[in-house]
């Protein structure tokens, strides 16, 4: 969020500005970390009102994985060579074609300049760098290791752009073929069966159920079609606000991960994220309770989330990371036992690799098996409507074709 705040300096002058954060006490602990003391902070409102052809450019040309891969892979090659961080920067605006990402790129500077520290930079632009990026920075940055913590954070950006992609194919095809499936059933129910109807009654024909089924969904939308599309209309606005509150997101993503051919992919995903990030942070020498906090930030699932909030709470307790991970509900029985066994070894970061190596398979398998899985459900939705309506159109045309003879 933009927030516009009043502040005076160390000479006493009184200052006026905007900062990128998340809360009010954020943005005032940003102030204060610019050597200013905040006077003022509030939520600014003037975005809407000023215009500027830069803005429409940036909200056109958002940062995509791409972009942000290439930027990560050029930062590492220059931090792992020793150049200066802001000489690092320097290049990078050059270097860089995104108009959104240059701004961004050219404001942490200014930020580093200011005496600001890498992660807190990253941190003021959520928009571009999701919580698991900045997390990851501030890893770097503590553990001293930041190169090989980019170099695995490359890799996890590239791996799940590509699993996205690799769903958004497969649901492609499904996708129009439903959309087509739709708008044929409105077609035929509005225009092609009343006219077959009213040629049926004509010849004293008794409509067949399928025939009187249509002819039901017929009056309904042509009386209270306003009714439908108002319904629709407060539904989907309620479920929008609805999920938006953390209930409703915990109702959500649980009902996403209890489906039953995406859900498995999703708990596949996850449990693939847990371990590869979890395992750099370990390595990077971040507490376990620290990497919980991180994971449940990043996780994506407010469902999961909440079991990493049961599983912290446990540890603090004194329990290992095995106990708790048996009694939550959607970590696998492979996690579980590799987690045992690499904290009884003391090799914990060695075996999530390759947990986080064998699900990174376990994806791209659900991934072709989710394709090859919606061909066959696709063909009898498809002959379940074509066979509904074959019904109701030849059902009573039979019975005409009798009185005829």
């Amino acid at each position: 969020m933009n927030f516009i705040y009043k502040a005076i300096d160390p000479s006493g002058r009184e200052m006026k500005g905007n900062i990128k954060a998340a809360s009010p006490q954020e943005a005032e602990q940003l102030i204060g970390n610019m050597g200013l003391i905040p006077i003022h902070v509030r939520q600014g409102k003037e975005g809407r009102a000023e215009f500027s052809f830069s803005d429409l450019a940036e909200r056109l040309n958002p940062v995509r994985p791409e972009d942000l891969v290439i930027f990560t892979k050029q930062f590492r090659t220059m931090i792992k060579a020793g150049v200066n961080i802001l000489r690092i920067l320097d290049i990078l605006v050059e270097q860089t074609e995104n108009v959104r990402l240059k701004k961004t790129i050219r404001t942490i500077r200014k930020d580093l300049s200011e005496g600001t520290s890498i992660n807190e930079a990253f941190a003021r632009h959520s928009d571009v760098f999701s919580p698991l990026y900045v997390s990851m920075i501030e890893a770097g940055e503590v553990s001293g290791s930041l190169p090989d913590i980019l170099e695995r954070l490359i890799y996890i950006i590239e791996h799940e752009n590509k699993i996205k992609s690799d769903i958004k194919s497969a649901l492609r095809y499904p996708a129009i073929v439903v959309m087509t499936l739709v708008a044929a059933f409105f077609i035929l129910l509005t225009f092609v069966i009343p006219k077959f109807v009213t040629i049926f009654k004509k010849a004293g024909i008794n409509l067949p159920l399928p025939t009187k089924i249509c002819l039901l969904l017929y009056n309904f939308l042509h009386d209270f079609w306003y009714l439908l599309l108002a319904g629709v209309v407060f539904g989907g606005f309620a479920i929008y606000m609805y999920v938006r509150t953390d209930q409703g997101r915990f109702v959500r993503d649980s009902l996403v991960l209890a489906l039953p051919i995406v859900g498995p992919l999703f708990i596949k995903s996850v449990m693939s994220r847990f371990s590869s990030v979890f395992a750099i942070l370990l390595s990077s020498g971040v507490a376990i309770l620290s990497s919980l906090d991180v994971l449940a930030k990043t996780i994506g699932n407010s469902a999961i989330t909440r079991q990493f909030r049961m599983i912290s709470g446990k540890l603090e307790e004194g329990q290992g990371m095995a106990v708790p991970l048996r009694s939550a509900k959607y970590f696998t029985p492979m996690v579980i036992n590799m987690v045992a066994i690499g904290e009884e070894a003391g090799t914990l970061d060695e075996m999530l690799k390759e947990v986080a190596v064998h699900y990174d398979d376990e994806v791209e398998y659900a991934v072709k098996g989710l394709s090859e899985a919606i061909g066959p459900l696709l063909t009898v939705g498809l002959a379940a409507v074509v066979g509904f309506f074959a019904l109701a159109i030849f059902l009573p045309m039979w019975d005409l074709t009798k009185m005829v003879k």
